[in-house]
């Protein structure tokens, strides 16, 4: 049988019930982003030019706050913008871009949307 619980601890025990509802999603949501700029920066490592290989290598993902993580290329990053998007050469002419930052996005990005929303709907 159920515990029982007076009227008057109701309220207090639907606080308690909410919040460990809330640690429990948040903790997990955490995970989930963490995982997700993880297997992103190793995509990117996979997936990126190699010229020397140093570009490539250089992915990373730091924490950078609660649920926040920014995934970066500690080695080279001046290069991101120019080997995704493409540049002017000195000499005239145009180096076409190949992406590379963006497909890694849209593959890793939709996945971790729908296992927040799995996690919610679970209860973490």
């Amino acid at each position: 049988m159920a515990d029982m619980i007076k009227v008057d601890d109701l309220a207090g025990e639907i606080v308690l019930a909410v919040k460990t509802y809330t640690e429990e999603v948040g903790a997990a949501i955490e995970e989930a982003v963490e995982e997700t700029a993880q297997a992103l920066a190793a995509d990117l490592r996979e997936t990126s030019p190699k010229d020397t290989g140093e570009y490539a290598k250089g992915w990373t993902a730091r924490k950078e706050g609660p649920g926040r993580y920014v995934v970066y290329n500690k080695k080279k990053p001046q290069l991101t913008h120019l080997l995704e998007h493409g540049h002017a050469k000195s000499s005239g002419g145009r180096v076409e871009g190949r992406p590379h930052i963006g497909p890694a996005v849209d593959k890793h990005i939709p996945a971790m949307e729908r296992r927040i929303e799995q996690i919610i709907e679970r209860g973490g």
